[in-house]
Protein backbone atom coordinates (compact mmCIF):
# COMPACT_ATOMS: atom_id res chain seq x y z
CA UNK A 1 0.00 0.00 0.00
CA UNK A 2 1.73 3.22 -0.91
CA UNK A 3 -1.21 5.76 0.17
CA UNK A 4 -2.42 5.50 3.59
CA UNK A 5 -5.20 2.57 3.60
CA UNK A 6 -7.85 4.75 5.81
CA UNK A 7 -7.53 7.33 2.83
CA UNK A 8 -8.02 4.08 0.03
CA UNK A 9 -11.13 3.22 2.09
CA UNK A 10 -12.44 6.75 2.43
CA UNK A 11 -11.98 7.40 -1.73
CA UNK A 12 -13.49 4.07 -2.64
CA UNK A 13 -16.46 4.60 -0.09
CA UNK A 14 -17.29 7.18 -2.62
CA UNK A 15 -17.62 5.42 -5.45
CA UNK A 16 -20.97 4.41 -7.54
CA UNK A 17 -20.89 0.51 -9.09
CA UNK A 18 -20.27 -0.24 -12.43
CA UNK A 19 -22.79 -1.75 -14.65
CA UNK A 20 -24.39 -5.02 -13.29
CA UNK A 21 -21.90 -7.30 -15.52
CA UNK A 22 -18.84 -5.40 -14.87
CA UNK A 23 -19.63 -6.06 -11.16
CA UNK A 24 -20.04 -9.63 -11.83
CA UNK A 25 -17.03 -10.11 -13.42
CA UNK A 26 -15.38 -8.49 -11.35
CA UNK A 27 -16.48 -10.59 -8.09
CA UNK A 28 -14.92 -13.52 -10.19
CA UNK A 29 -11.72 -12.35 -11.02
CA UNK A 30 -10.90 -11.90 -7.37
CA UNK A 31 -12.74 -15.32 -6.19
CA UNK A 32 -10.62 -16.83 -8.47
CA UNK A 33 -7.41 -14.41 -7.28
CA UNK A 34 -7.26 -13.08 -10.77
CA UNK A 35 -5.25 -9.30 -10.30
CA UNK A 36 -7.37 -6.66 -12.09
CA UNK A 37 -7.36 -3.25 -11.54
CA UNK A 38 -7.93 -1.29 -8.61
CA UNK A 39 -11.26 0.64 -7.20
CA UNK A 40 -8.99 3.83 -7.11
CA UNK A 41 -7.40 3.12 -10.95
CA UNK A 42 -11.05 2.09 -12.57
CA UNK A 43 -12.20 5.27 -11.55
CA UNK A 44 -9.31 7.43 -12.63
CA UNK A 45 -8.55 5.36 -15.93
CA UNK A 46 -12.86 6.48 -16.73
CA UNK A 47 -11.69 10.42 -16.00
CA UNK A 48 -8.72 10.00 -18.16
CA UNK A 49 -10.93 8.40 -21.12
CA UNK A 50 -13.88 11.07 -20.58
CA UNK A 51 -10.87 13.93 -20.79
CA UNK A 52 -8.88 12.07 -23.79
CA UNK A 53 -12.44 10.69 -25.85
CA UNK A 54 -10.58 8.24 -27.94
CA UNK A 55 -11.04 6.71 -30.58
CA UNK A 56 -8.69 3.88 -31.39
CA UNK A 57 -7.39 2.06 -28.14
CA UNK A 58 -4.52 -0.62 -27.33
CA UNK A 59 -4.05 -2.56 -24.08
CA UNK A 60 -1.41 -4.68 -23.11
CA UNK A 61 -2.42 -7.49 -20.89
CA UNK A 62 -6.08 -8.81 -21.36
CA UNK A 63 -6.14 -11.11 -18.44
CA UNK A 64 -10.11 -11.91 -18.11
CA UNK A 65 -11.33 -9.14 -19.97
CA UNK A 66 -12.32 -6.58 -17.20
CA UNK A 67 -10.18 -2.91 -17.75
CA UNK A 68 -11.01 -4.13 -21.76
CA UNK A 69 -14.39 -4.16 -20.57
CA UNK A 70 -14.00 -1.13 -18.17
CA UNK A 71 -12.95 1.26 -21.11
CA UNK A 72 -15.42 0.14 -24.07
CA UNK A 73 -18.04 1.41 -21.69
CA UNK A 74 -16.46 4.84 -21.38
CA UNK A 75 -15.42 5.77 -24.71
CA UNK A 76 -17.24 7.37 -27.39
CA UNK A 77 -19.62 5.16 -29.65
CA UNK A 78 -17.53 4.19 -32.57
CA UNK A 79 -13.91 3.75 -30.49
CA UNK A 80 -12.47 0.06 -31.31
CA UNK A 81 -10.38 -1.67 -28.73
CA UNK A 82 -7.52 -3.63 -29.14
CA UNK A 83 -6.26 -5.79 -26.59
CA UNK A 84 -3.55 -8.78 -26.16
CA UNK A 85 -3.09 -11.41 -24.39
CA UNK A 86 -0.69 -14.17 -24.21
CA UNK A 87 -2.04 -16.52 -21.26
CA UNK A 88 -3.97 -18.53 -23.00
CA UNK A 89 -5.75 -20.24 -19.70
CA UNK A 90 -7.44 -16.54 -19.32
CA UNK A 91 -7.90 -16.22 -22.76
CA UNK A 92 -11.23 -18.09 -23.25
CA UNK A 93 -12.71 -16.54 -20.29
CA UNK A 94 -12.03 -13.25 -21.67
CA UNK A 95 -13.52 -13.73 -24.91
CA UNK A 96 -17.27 -14.97 -22.81
CA UNK A 97 -16.85 -12.12 -20.84
CA UNK A 98 -16.73 -9.98 -23.75
CA UNK A 99 -19.68 -12.37 -25.21
CA UNK A 100 -21.70 -11.47 -21.99
CA UNK A 101 -21.35 -7.90 -22.46
CA UNK A 102 -22.24 -7.82 -26.02
CA UNK A 103 -19.03 -6.44 -26.95
CA UNK A 104 -17.16 -8.88 -29.33
CA UNK A 105 -17.19 -6.25 -32.30
CA UNK A 106 -16.08 -3.21 -30.28
CA UNK A 107 -13.26 -5.25 -28.65
CA UNK A 108 -10.79 -7.35 -30.79
CA UNK A 109 -8.40 -10.29 -28.56
CA UNK A 110 -5.03 -10.46 -30.20
CA UNK A 111 -3.58 -13.87 -28.59
CA UNK A 112 0.40 -14.19 -28.28
CA UNK A 113 3.39 -12.60 -27.10
CA UNK A 114 3.03 -8.66 -26.29
CA UNK A 115 6.51 -7.82 -28.14
CA UNK A 116 6.05 -9.73 -30.83
CA UNK A 117 2.60 -8.78 -31.31
CA UNK A 118 2.95 -5.49 -30.93
CA UNK A 119 5.67 -5.26 -33.53
CA UNK A 120 3.01 -6.54 -35.73
CA UNK A 121 0.82 -3.44 -35.61
CA UNK A 122 0.18 -1.10 -37.91
CA UNK A 123 -1.33 2.36 -37.89
CA UNK A 124 -1.69 3.99 -34.57
CA UNK A 125 -3.32 4.66 -30.89
CA UNK A 126 -4.65 7.64 -29.17
CA UNK A 127 -5.20 6.21 -25.89
CA UNK A 128 -3.02 3.17 -24.66
CA UNK A 129 -3.17 1.05 -21.53
CA UNK A 130 -0.05 -1.24 -20.22
CA UNK A 131 -1.21 -3.68 -17.64
CA UNK A 132 0.65 -7.13 -18.44
CA UNK A 133 4.19 -8.23 -17.03
CA UNK A 134 5.72 -5.29 -14.97
CA UNK A 135 9.38 -6.85 -16.05
CA UNK A 136 8.79 -6.46 -19.98
CA UNK A 137 7.36 -2.74 -19.78
CA UNK A 138 10.71 -1.26 -20.78
CA UNK A 139 10.73 -3.79 -23.99
CA UNK A 140 7.29 -2.74 -25.03
CA UNK A 141 8.60 0.98 -24.58
CA UNK A 142 9.49 1.55 -27.83
CA UNK A 143 6.86 -0.19 -29.84
CA UNK A 144 4.25 1.75 -28.03
CA UNK A 145 6.09 5.06 -28.97
CA UNK A 146 5.77 3.70 -32.23
CA UNK A 147 2.49 3.40 -32.44
CA UNK A 148 1.05 5.86 -29.82
CA UNK A 149 0.08 8.75 -31.77
CA UNK A 150 1.07 12.68 -31.53
CA UNK A 151 -1.74 14.30 -28.83
CA UNK A 152 -2.15 10.20 -27.33
CA UNK A 153 -1.95 9.16 -23.75
CA UNK A 154 -0.23 5.92 -22.38
CA UNK A 155 -1.01 5.36 -19.07
CA UNK A 156 0.91 2.52 -16.98
CA UNK A 157 -0.24 0.78 -13.97
CA UNK A 158 1.54 -0.74 -11.58
CA UNK A 159 4.69 1.02 -11.67
CA UNK A 160 5.51 1.21 -7.99
CA UNK A 161 5.74 -1.65 -6.84
CA UNK A 162 3.65 -1.38 -3.75
CA UNK A 163 6.56 1.24 -2.57
CA UNK A 164 8.79 -1.38 -2.90
CA UNK A 165 10.00 0.60 -6.10
CA UNK A 166 11.71 3.02 -3.96
CA UNK A 167 14.34 0.65 -2.20
CA UNK A 168 17.64 -0.81 -2.71
CA UNK A 169 17.87 -3.32 -4.76
CA UNK A 170 19.37 -5.18 -1.97
CA UNK A 171 16.07 -4.31 0.11
CA UNK A 172 13.80 -6.20 -2.23
CA UNK A 173 13.10 -9.72 -2.07
CA UNK A 174 15.78 -11.25 -4.64
CA UNK A 175 12.52 -12.83 -6.59
CA UNK A 176 11.56 -9.25 -7.14
CA UNK A 177 14.73 -7.59 -8.29
CA UNK A 178 14.67 -7.91 -11.85
CA UNK A 179 10.76 -6.56 -11.58
CA UNK A 180 12.81 -3.58 -9.23
CA UNK A 181 15.48 -2.61 -11.53
CA UNK A 182 13.45 -2.72 -14.69
CA UNK A 183 10.46 -0.97 -13.58
CA UNK A 184 13.17 1.81 -12.36
CA UNK A 185 14.96 1.77 -16.03
CA UNK A 186 11.14 2.23 -17.23
CA UNK A 187 10.09 5.13 -15.15
CA UNK A 188 13.66 6.93 -15.86
CA UNK A 189 12.83 6.23 -19.85
CA UNK A 190 9.59 7.79 -19.38
CA UNK A 191 10.58 11.02 -17.75
CA UNK A 192 13.35 11.25 -19.79
CA UNK A 193 11.99 10.30 -23.28
CA UNK A 194 11.59 13.36 -25.07
CA UNK A 195 8.91 12.74 -26.93
CA UNK A 196 6.68 12.06 -24.25
CA UNK A 197 5.63 14.41 -21.24
CA UNK A 198 5.05 12.41 -18.26
CA UNK A 199 3.48 12.12 -14.45
CA UNK A 200 3.84 9.33 -12.21
CA UNK A 201 1.24 9.33 -9.43
CA UNK A 202 0.59 7.27 -6.12
CA UNK A 203 -2.71 6.44 -7.01
CA UNK A 204 -3.63 2.08 -7.00
CA UNK A 205 0.28 0.35 -6.87
CA UNK A 206 1.18 3.55 -8.72
CA UNK A 207 0.44 4.76 -12.32
CA UNK A 208 2.34 7.18 -14.85
CA UNK A 209 0.09 9.08 -17.25
CA UNK A 210 2.40 9.99 -20.44
CA UNK A 211 1.24 12.26 -23.19
CA UNK A 212 2.72 12.26 -26.62
CA UNK A 213 3.98 15.99 -28.13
Amino acid sequence: MIVDERIVTFINSLETENSEVLETIEQEALADYVPIIRKEMQSFLKVLLAMKKPMRVLEVGTAVGFSALLMSENVSEGCKITTIEKYEKRIPIARENFRRAGKEEQIELLEGDALETLKSLTGSYDFIFMDAAKAQYIYYMPEVLRLLEHGGVLVSDNVLQDGDIIESRFAVERRNRTIHRRMRAYLYELKHEESLVTSVIPLGDGVAVSVKK
